[in-house]
Order: structure tokens, then C-alpha cells, then sequence
């Protein structure tokens, strides 16, 4: 049952974690933190008929890069676009056993967006064409956040073409393609089927084991692209899903396998991370925990800027929560930490709807990650090897905040060690 708490954004489940109770161990140079810009001035769409979202005319370049610039400076307590990166590259080394050291000249970095209204088997796209014939207004990351990602990382020092952009699942369509080749055409840009210009996905000999263990399955690999990266950015979208209730940096990864995730022969992916009940084995958090992806991340983002329904809407839709009180959702999500960023995110989805993401089990996965090393279903969660051997770390820590209205996480009310929420919007 829905508790009264629904009417202020609080819901609990049997199982759900209680408001500002934070579980797991939070990630980061600021630990735990999670940082939210909103600007209603970056997007200016009235909805279909009116071009498309995606288009410089309804969405500001200049908006989003300023929105994604603050966000990482905020993210690291840095004055600085080039000083922030350099604190979170430094970081993530130091964290994974390589010292203090900073970006090196030559090592490759890997863009993860959702492209999830391009995939190749879903008739989305002319596969002769590349062109889009329907879902042309679908809740995609956007060219503009992808483009202030590419633009910060080649003002920090990174190549251009050691920057790679890829949804393995995705065809790249010319409409997205054209506005961010044009401002950089030296990324490679790799797809599903690798026409016009692209690069075809392959897989690497670095393999990805699903901890439950399944028998006679063939076997996952990592793609090349993902494997070669020294770095990867996790770009997400703000979307609930009607499957899985909410759909964000963790489930992004399901286009990080060179496979459809329900593909015959393969170990399909979608019960476990659709299943209602609670403590039980969650394939995300093998996603989440591997060397070559999740833990490979060293910045997470999710997109908000135009939300929708994954995958019954045709086009976003405007929210009427506050701040946002009947406009786009206009915002982007920044975090180091995995399982923050997700349960930051989900907080904003199950305030703003009442359907899917409330549904039992939807957070159970957040659970399972910030206690992957003991995690409620018991499971070895061990994505990295053939057979149970290492068990992964805590990825992250896990809260629900305290009410919609005030947005508040445990290290903003000093209760707590858990999520830090820093909110940049037009109000504060």
C-alpha cells in the first residue's frame, strides 16, 4: 500500500528504505553529493509541430553548456571548468589504485548517452538512411549536453579524437549526428551497424559474467569502445519506465552491451531488473559493478531536460512538480556517485508521477548496489569473474529525501553521512 506520505512525495513500500536513512558507503570527492541545475531558459519548445526539441532554435547551447559547467565545478568545489576535471580525473585514479595523477595525454574516454528511440530492431530508423521515420521528438540525450561534455573534456587537454561516443544498440541518426559532427569531426562516433561515417561496435575479449550464474548462455563481452576507454561518462535520461519504474545511469547501461538485452541465447537481462519483489539478485548492479563500465565511470550525468515515459511516450512531457509547475523539466543531474545520482533521480520521477515508478521493487536495485558487498539477496556480486571470487565493494549510497517540496538528503539536514543535494535553479 501507498502510504499517506504520497500527497508530499514520500511513498513507501514494504522493504523501501525509510526517508533520510541513507545505506551504503557515499562516493565522491564531496562524498555522497549529487548536484542539480535547473534553468528554465535553456529550453524553449512548445511540443510537436513546433521543429523538434533537439534543435539549437528550442534548446540553447550556450544554457546547457553554462547548466553543465556548473554542475561539475559545484560537483568538485572547483573555480574552474579545467581545475574540476582535473579533480575528478585525479580522483578517480587515486581511488583505483594509480596515484595522484591527472589525465594523460593519449588516453581515450568513452560518452555513454541513451539513444534508446534509435535502436536498430525497433523500426525507429531507415537503416539505408539513417534518418528517423518516426519517434523524431523521442526523449533521447540530448546533442547539447553531449556537446558541453565533448567541448569541457577538449578544453581540459583531451583530444578530440581520443573522445568517443557510443550507444551500442543506437543507430547514430544524421539528425543527432549533423549538429554535433559539425562542431566536432574528429570524434569517433560508433554505433550499431556503423554506416556514414560511424564506427561499428565490436566486442572486446574483456568479458562480463552476470553474478546469478546462468547456465548455457552465451557469453557477454564488452564492446571495444568501452574496453579501450581509460574513462567513461555515463550520460542517462530523466525517464520513468513502465517495465522497470524508472530508467537512469544504471539501466543506461543495457545499451553498453553489443546484444539486445532479451536477445535469444544470451542471458536475458529484463526479469531481473523488471521483478516486483524486494532482496533479490538485480542485473544492474553487475552493469554498475564492472571494471569496464560502471566503475570505469568517472562522472555521471542524466539529462533532464525534456522527461518523459519509456516507452509509450512519443514526446516528452512537461511537469507539474515543483519548481517546474507545468514547464520541461529543464535540468541535469551530476554526480560521482552511482547509486546517488539513481536514487536523486528517482525521488524526482515518483514526485512528479504517480503510476510506474511507485510500484514495488523499483528501487530495490539501489539497495542491492550500496550493499553489493552484502547485499539483502545474499548474491556474490562478482561481475568481473568466471566464477565467484571477489565480491564488489559498496558502488555508492542509497536515500530517499525528505520530502518533495524541500529536497532535502541526509548531509543537507546534518543528520546524516548520506546524499548531499546541491541545488542551482533560479531560486537559490
Amino acid at each position: 500500500m501507498i502510504s499517506v506520505g504520497a500527497a508530499i512525495g514520500i511513498v513507501s513500500w514494504a522493504g523501501e528504505q525509510p526517508p533520510n536513512q541513507p545505506i551504503g558507503v557515499p562516493q565522491g570527492i564531496n562524498p555522497g553529493r549529487v548536484v542539480w541545475v535547473h534553468d528554465p531558459e535553456a529550453t524553449d519548445w512548445k511540443g510537436p509541430g513546433d521543429g523538434h526539441w533537439y534543435e539549437a532554435a528550442h534548446t540553447s547551447h550556450d544554457r546547457v553548456n553554462t547548466m553543465v559547467s556548473r554542475a561539475v565545478r559545484e560537483l568538485t568545489g572547483a573555480a574552474t571548468d579545467r581545475d574540476a576535471w582535473d579533480r575528478l580525473f585525479r580522483h578517480f585514479n587515486k581511488t583505483h589504485g594509480k596515484g595522484d595523477a591527472s589525465y594523460k595525454r593519449g588516453e581515450k574516454i568513452a560518452i555513454k548517452p541513451n539513444f534508446v528511440g534509435m535502436i536498430w530492431r525497433e523500426g525507429a530508423v531507415d537503416p539505408e538512411t539513417y534518418r528517423l521515420i518516426k519517434r523524431q521528438d523521442y526523449m533521447n540525450t540530448s546533442p547539447q549536453v553531449i556537446m558541453a561534455v565533448i567541448r569541457q573534456l577538449i578544453d581540459a587537454g583531451v583530444a578530440e579524437s581520443d573522445i568517443a561516443v557510443c550507444d551500442t544498440l543506437a543507430y547514430f541518426v544524421h539528425e543527432y549526428y549533423d549538429i554535433i559532427h559539425a562542431a566536432f569531426p574528429q570524434v569517433i562516433y560508433a554505433d550499431y551497424a556503423g554506416k556514414f561515417g560511424r564506427t561499428k561496435v565490436a566486442a572486446s575479449d574483456k568479458a562480463l559474467y552476470w553474478s546469478s550464474r546462468p547456465k548455457d548462455k552465451l557469453q557477454d563481452h564488452i564492446p571495444t569502445v568501452f574496453a579501450d576507454a581509460a574513462y567513461l561518462i555515463n550520460i542517462a535520461n530523466l525517464k520513468a519506465h513502465t517495465a522497470a519504474g524508472v530508467t537512469l545511469c544504471a539501466k543506461n547501461h543495457m545499451g553498453s552491451l553489443i546484444r539486445w538485452p532479451v536477445q535469444e541465447g544470451y542471458y536475458d537481462i529484463h526479469p531481473g531488473s523488471f521483478a516486483r519483489e524486494t532482496g533479490i539478485y538485480r542485473p544492474l548492479v553487475d552493469l554498475m559493478g564492472h571494471a569496464h563500465l560502471g566503475r570505469k565511470t568517472v562522472l555521471n550525468l542524466i539529462d533532464g531536460l525534456y522527461p518523459g515515459k519509456h516507452p509509450i511516450d512519443n514526446a516528452p512531457r512537461r511537469w507539474s512538480s515543483p519548481p517546474f509547475n507545468g514547464d520541461w523539466a529543464s535540468s541535469i543531474l551530476a554526480s560521482q556517485d552511482q547509486v546517488a545520482i539513481d536514487s536523486v533521480g528517482f525521488d524526482f520521477i515518483r514526485a512528479e508521477w504517480d503510476d510506474y515508478p511507485r510500484r514495488p521493487g523499483v528501487d530495490d536495485y539501489l539497495h542491492e548496489a550500496a550493499m553489493a558487498n552484502n547485499p539483502p539477496s545474499g548474491t556474490f556480486y562478482d561481475p568481473d569473474h568466471p566464477t565467484p571470487t571477489e565480491r564488489l565493494p559498496s558502488l555508492g549510497v542509497h536515500e530517499h529525501w525528505n520530502n518533495s517540496q524541500d529536497k532535502k538528503y541526509s548531509r543537507n539536514l546534518g543528520t546524516g553521512t548520506g546524499i548531499e543535494l546541491i541545488a542551482i535553479t533560479p531560486a537559490r
